[in-house]
């Protein structure tokens, strides 16, 4: 195995599977989550971990975002619109997330060697693409203009976008987060986007240049290759690979009385950063 796949042979992975929590389950728990299981594996309270998470209904902006001219305006059209949203400090700028996304989240203890950026980067890529080898050998990464919070490893399959990759590293710990647009329409996933930014800049000149967003050049993996594959199918092709790079060695569990009380902090500071940067 080459060495960037090497980062994911853990001694044991632990799972945790919250990829069908429903409607309830809201965006801000997620962030606390990652930034939870970041410290636990970072200190050595845990094991490297794998946790899988879906959202209905809501747009995740960036730290970007909250400083557009005309923000009100955009959060309103979300609104109305029936999305709720929040800040995420993650990641650069707004994405999309519904019943039809699947995110996953790989935490690794960085220890004295380190875990450079771009090798966190690399190895998700690889491990999407061993995913769904058996389907296609086309999912390239590189920055897809057009596309919304648009990144050098952006996953796309003939330019067209279906998955973006954040990492997020709290005390020695590190989260590669990725998000598969698996089922439904990319391309009106992309025009919420494109309307909220719309809005939320009415045409004005401002410093950091905001993405403008083409719809056409995003699409889901069914769209893309030409089948229906579900999250559920693609959650099983999740961890036979995952159990494939690894040596076999995972369980899954949720969160221990001590990551408990960390999990509260966490979420209480990322509902007090939300409170701070929206209007």
């Amino acid at each position: 195995m080459d060495d960037v796949l090497k980062l994911l042979e853990q001694d044991e992975w632990r799972i945790i599977d919250q990829s069908s929590l429903g409607p309830m389950f809201h965006p801000l728990q997620s962030f606390a989550m990652d930034d939870t299981l970041c410290e636990s594996v970072g200190t050595g309270l845990s094991n490297a971990v794998a946790r899988t998470w879906v959202h209905h209904h809501s747009v995740i902006l960036g730290i970007q975002d909250i400083r557009l001219p005309y923000l009100v305006d955009g959060l309103k059209f979300l609104e109305e619109s029936g999305y709720r949203y929040i800040v995420r400090t993650s990641g650069g700028l707004a994405v999309y997330l519904d019943e039809g996304v699947l995110n996953i989240t790989l935490v690794f203890p960085e220890k004295e060697k380190g875990i450079e950026i771009n090798r966190g980067y690399e190895a998700m890529y690889r491990f999407v693409q061993l995913i769904f080898a058996d389907l296609t050998d086309q999912i390239k990464a590189g920055e897809i203009h057009g596309s919304y919070c648009p990144g050098s490893y952006d996953l796309s399959i003939n330019g067209k976008k279906f998955a973006g990759i954040s990492q997020r590293r709290v005390k020695k710990g590190v989260a590669v987060q990725i998000y598969l647009c698996v089922t439904g329409s990319g391309s009106k996933r992309a025009e919420v986007i494109r309307q909220f930014y719309e809005k939320s800049l009415k045409g004005a000149v401002t410093k950091f240049a905001y993405p403008q967003i083409k719809p056409e050049v995003m699409a889901s993996l069914s769209e893309l290759l030409g089948i229906d594959i579900t999250i559920e199918q693609c959650m099983l092709r999740f961890l036979q690979v995952l159990k494939k790079v690894s040596g076999g060695k995972f369980y899954t569990s949720q969160l221990t009385a001590e990551e408990s009380d960390l999990y509260e902090h966490y979420y209480k500071r990322v509902v007090e950063r939300n409170e701070k940067w929206l209007p």
